[in-house]
């Protein structure tokens, strides 16, 4: 009884966070949670009068950690922004995890009233489960939409942003070192060395710029290890794409190569400007090719004088 009285003070404070975590972005499903935290309020209480009554005023303080048997969980309701599949999946694991204690409690228990009492807070537990299952589809098909489009934001915010700076950085900043070396030594050696170095040292600068610009606490941008993470990586690849035809002895063809590398890197860029930032493709292409071709002319006329 203990235990169950800490279980649903714990559940309700956890749907709490995370109707709070949910708010401002998914109101909708905040308003669930809202109200499964009242559930497991009334439960809590339920749980204290029947205790109360049979044992006293006195309730030892048994938590979840204490017993064998019950998962170790993440934090995932203090986390910032809050994803909302997280927080129903948690949500669901919680409510099969404290039904399966209940259902464990009744073989244990031989009080009737206490048995009735677990016997229902179990089925209450069940249908929450159920509910936090299928929480997306008790949505109202508009609000879900705009839950849907909502969540997309925040993907092309926390994820697809930093990875399309990384992304241009180091296909565009890079072009500009690495046919300068190739054109000035006439080697691919030289010019794959010069190419791997500038692509690794970007990756490594704007991953710290990324991830030091702000902490996403105010601008919902996310976890700033993650962006750093994704710009830092997104910015290497970019080097290293028109980088690796180097390895190619031939100077003339690692050169050629490399060309159609770059018009690659240009057009995967426009198009993710495209189908995320809903940029015309052909405004997207002609800013890209722009930006690139007058780099590689610099790296060129630098390598060439």
């Amino acid at each position: 009884m203990a235990l169950a009285i800490s279980l649903e003070e714990e559940h309700g404070r956890i749907f709490s966070d995370f109707a709070d975590g949910l708010r401002e972005t998914y109101p909708a499903t905040a308003k669930l949670f809202d109200d499964m935290a009242v559930e497991e309020s009334e439960h809590r209480a339920s749980l204290f009068e029947t205790y109360r009554a049979r044992f006293g005023e006195h309730i030892p303080l048994l938590r979840r950690q204490d017993v064998k048997g019950f998962v170790q969980r993440r934090p995932l309701w203090l986390v910032r922004p809050l994803k909302i599949a997280d927080a129903r999946k948690q949500a669901e694991i919680m409510e099969l995890e404290t039904c399966r204690f209940y259902q464990k409690a009744m073989t244990q228990v031989t009080d009737a009233g206490i048995r009735k009492l677990l016997g229902d807070l179990e089925e209450v537990e069940r249908k929450h489960q159920v509910a936090a299952s299928a929480m997306s589809e008790s949505i109202d098909p508009e609000v879900k939409k705009t839950e849907e489009e909502a969540q997309r934001r925040l993907f092309v915010l926390q994820i697809v942003q930093p990875g399309l700076v990384g992304l241009m950085d180091g296909s565009v900043s890079t072009l500009a070192p690495v046919f300068a070396a190739a054109f000035a030594t006439k080697s691919s050696n030289d010019a794959f060395l010069v190419g791997l170095a500038a692509s690794i040292g970007a990756g490594i600068s704007m991953a710290f710029a990324e991830a030091l610009s702000d902490d996403g606490s105010m601008t919902g941008r996310g976890r700033p290890v993650l962006r750093g993470a994704v710009t830092g990586l997104m910015t290497a690849a970019g080097g290293i794409g028109h980088t690796l035809p180097f390895l190619i002895k031939d100077f003339h063809v690692a050169f050629i190569a490399a060309v159609i590398v770059v018009a690659m890197e240009l057009a995967i860029i426009a198009w993710i400007r495209n189908r995320y930032m809903d940029t015309p493709l052909l405004s997207a292409a002609f800013q890209v090719v722009v930006g690139g071709v007058l780099v590689f002319a610099v790296g060129i006329w630098i390598g060439s004088s």
